[in-house]
This record gives C-alpha cells, sequence and structure tokens, in this order.
C-alpha cells in the first residue's frame, strides 16, 4: 500500500506517461501510478484485456483521472493501438513508460524448468520480454517518446542467479534486462532516451505470489537484505526518481533495488537460522 506519509514535491509536474501492469492495489504499477499521479504526472493506464476483467484498473484510473487503454503486449496491432490513442490523449508525444508485466505459461501449466514447452516458452518470453522492444520500436517509429524520456521495466534477481521455481522467468528477465540495454544505446543516440530496468525486491503481489514456495522465498531475502526487503511503495519512489529530471543520465542500468540483498554473500540473521 502507499505510504500516506510520503511528501510530494512535483518532481513530475507537466510530465506525462504510460504505465503498464497496474492489476490491484497491491502491484507495484498500481502503487507507482499514484505516486506520480501525486508528483504532478498526467497517465495512461493500459493492460491486457483478460487482466483488466480480473483486476480493478478501473478504480484507480478514477482516482488519478486517467484513461484505460486495453492492450496485449504481443499484438502488434495492439500496442500501434495504444500508442496512437496515448499521443491523441495527450496531444503528442509523452516522457515516461512504465513496463510492469510478466507471465509465465509454464508456470500457470506447472511444468518444471527441465521439461517446458516450448510454445508456451515463446509466448512467455513474448509477453514477458519482447514485449518491451515492441514497444520501444513503436514509439520509435512514431516518434512518441520526448527528449530525455525515460523507461522503466521491472525485474528479478533470477535473471543473474539460480532460483529454482522461478522457472522460466528467470530467463524472461535476463532478456528483458538485455532489450532495455541494447534499445537504451540505440534510443540514446536518437533521442536521448533513457532505458533502465529495476530489480526489485520479491514483493507480495497477486502476480508474484503464484510462484512456489514465495514465502519462504520472501523470508530468506529479508533475512539476508541488511535494509531488509524493498517494499512496492518504496520501489515506486525509486521508478519516480527515475522518470524525474534528476536522473537524466541514467541509462542501460540494471538497478538493484533489494535492500543490498544483491551484493550480500551471507548474513548473520541467515547464519543464526542454519545453526539453529
Amino acid at each position: 500500500m502507499l505510504n500516506k506519509n510520503v511528501m510530494s514535491y512535483n518532481l513530475l509536474k507537466g510530465k506525462k506517461g504510460i504505465i503498464f501492469g497496474a492489476l490491484d492495489e497491491n502491484s507495484i504499477a498500481w502503487i507507482t501510478a499514484l505516486r506520480c499521479h501525486e508528483e504532478g504526472a498526467e497517465i495512461v493506464l493500459t493492460n491486457a484485456p483478460v487482466a483488466m476483467r480480473m483486476g480493478e484498473i478501473n478504480k484507480l484510473a478514477e482516482k488519478i483521472n486517467a484513461p484505460v487503454i486495453p492492450c496485449d503486449v504481443s499484438s502488434d496491432d495492439d500496442v500501434t493501438n495504444l500508442i496512437d490513442k496515448t499521443m491523441e490523449h495527450f496531444g503528442g508525444s509523452f516522457d515516461f513508460i512504465l513496463h510492469s508485466i510478466g507471465m509465465s505459461v509454464n508456470m500457470r501449466k506447472g511444468k518444471s524448468y527441465t521439461e517446458i514447452d516450448y510454445g508456451f516458452n515463446a509466448k512467455t518470453l513474448d509477453i514477458s520480454a519482447i514485449s518491451l522492444h515492441r514497444i520501444l520500436a513503436t514509439c520509435m517509429k512514431k516518434d512518441a517518446l520526448k527528449e530525455w524520456s525515460s523507461v522503466v521495466a521491472l525485474t528479478y534477481i533470477a535473471a543473474q542467479r539460480v532460483f529454482p521455481d522461478y522457472n522460466e522467468m528467470a530467463d524472461a528477465k535476463a532478456l528483458l534486462e538485455s532489450v532495455a540495454r541494447s534499445f537504451g544505446y540505440h534510443y540514446g543516440l536518437k533521442k536521448h532516451v533513457r532505458i533502465n530496468t529495476i530489480s526489485q525486491s520479491p514483493t507480495r503481489t497477486t502476480a508474484g505470489s503464484g510462484v512456489k514456495g514465495f514465502d519462504g522465498f520472501m523470508n530468506y531475502a529479508e533475512f539476508m537484505s541488511p535494509l531488509g526487503n524493498a517494499s512496492a511503495a518504496d520501489c515506486a519512489n525509486y521508478i519516480v526518481s527515475l522518470f524525474s529530471d534528476l536522473t537524466k543520465m541514467v541509462t542501460m542500468q540494471n538497478l538493484f533495488h533489494d535492500g543490498g540483498f544483491s551484493l550480500t554473500g551471507v548474513s548473520h540473521a541467515v547464519i543464526e537460522q542454519m545453526e539453529k
């Protein structure tokens, strides 16, 4: 949930952008949309039609006075329609994008990593990673992003380390991070657009909670991280900073937002648990 004690600094006053993936009030995208609105941004919300039926995105839209445009990110036509309608709504180009999208078909079907269905895997990679390329390529073609715009995609450290139950999503996140780096180079040269990924702590969202053994996953990260796990609200604040003009020279980075988990080999808390 959003921390009501966080102050607003008008960091995004006059900025406009698209937020993908706000499912319900527990999602990072939902909380980020609220924070961006508080900081002065105008927003277009989007999600897959099936996710819109499952979630509560219209409640968020009312709170922040944002239109909702359905988009299947695996469809070229849908992404084109989204960018066209967003530019029509804003009266031109815009300033930021949050990619908070991920789905594992094999995990939903209960298939282990060593026995994945490759057709399902292709769908997982398309929705979870290639979608970022499709969105950015469409924006570039239509000159939809302004100079010095900012794009952020959410990822997880399983892209670098083995977390067995994270399954094919580890491969998807690795690909997502690669797309961000590669497109970050080209869009940076063309229009100073910066593109980064945030590697977030395990977070109790509707999507995250679907990972096998999630509670143990979260507790372990909490024990391992000197600052503890970063919350969804913490992540939203970090995203706001990356959308702001205070981080204009940060691009092509995978930014760990995890309370120190990524660089901690072992913690006293974990040792104590092992010695019990």
